[in-house]
C-alpha cells in the first residue's frame, strides 16, 4: 500500500464522519445534555469497543464533576428513581443492553441510548435517543448507510465524536474550563 492509497482512505473516513454526524438530530442531543444535568448519578454503559468509547465518556462527565459510574465495574452503586443510565449501542440488540435497560426501567431511572437503530429493544426502552448515522453488523437488517469501513467502525467513532461534542457542550453552558477538569484528572498515574 503507498501513501497515495492512504491519503485515500483517510479522506473517505473523514468524508462518511462527517456525513454521519452532519445528520444527527442536534435536538436529541440537546435532550441528552439536559437529562445529564438534571439526573441524579449518571450510569454509563456499552459493549465491546463501543463500551470502551462510553469509558472514555464515563471519564470526561467526571472530569466535568457529575457523579458517574459505569456499568458492571464493582465501585458500581445500586440505580433509582432520578438517576440516569445512557448505552451505546449500534445495533440496540446487545443482550446486556437490554438487561441493563429493563432493569433500569424497573428501578425508574430514566434511560438514553445513542444507537443506529432507534427502533431497537433498547431503543423502545429509553426515554431519549440519540441517533447515529451508522451501519451496525450486529442489528441483523440493513442500513441506508454504507462504509468502507470494517464492522461496526464508522458507529463507533462517532460515538466517540458525538460524545466528546456532548463534554465540550456541557463545558460550555456550565462554565467549566480545562483547568478545573484536569484538577479532577487521576494524579495516581
Amino acid at each position: 500500500m503507498n501513501t497515495s492509497e492512504i491519503s485515500k482512505i483517510h479522506k473517505n473516513i473523514l468524508a462518511e464522519l462527517s456525513a454521519s454526524l452532519g445528520k444527527t438530530d442536534k435536538d436529541e442531543i440537546e435532550r441528552l445534555c439536559d437529562a445529564i444535568t438534571t439526573a441524579k448519578r449518571i450510569f454509563i454503559s456499552g459493549s465491546g469497543r463501543s463500551g470502551l468509547v462510553m469509558k472514555c465518556f464515563a471519564m470526561r462527565l467526571m472530569h466535568l464533576g457529575f457523579n458517574v459510574y459505569v456499568v458492571g465495574e464493582v465501585t458500581t452503586q445500586s440505580i433509582r428513581k432520578g438517576d440516569l443510565v445512557i448505552i451505546g449501542t449500534g445495533s440496540g440488540e446487545t443482550k446486556n443492553a437490554i438487561n441493563i435497560s429493563e432493569g433500569a426501567k424497573s428501578f425508574g431511572a430514566n434511560i438514553g441510548v445513542i444507537t443506529a437503530f432507534p427502533d431497537s429493544s433498547v431503543g423502545n426502552l429509553a426515554n431519549i435517543i440519540v441517533k447515529i448515522f451508522a451501519p451496525s453488523v450486529k442489528a441483523g437488517r440493513s442500513s441506508s448507510i454504507v462504509s468502507q469501513q470494517p464492522m461496526g467502525n464508522l458507529f463507533e467513532q462517532c460515538l466517540l465524536l458525538l460524545t466528546d461534542s456532548i463534554i465540550i457542550k456541557l463545558m460550555l453552558d456550565l462554565s467549566i474550563d480545562e483547568k478545573t477538569m484536569f484538577a479532577r484528572h487521576a494524579n495516581l498515574e
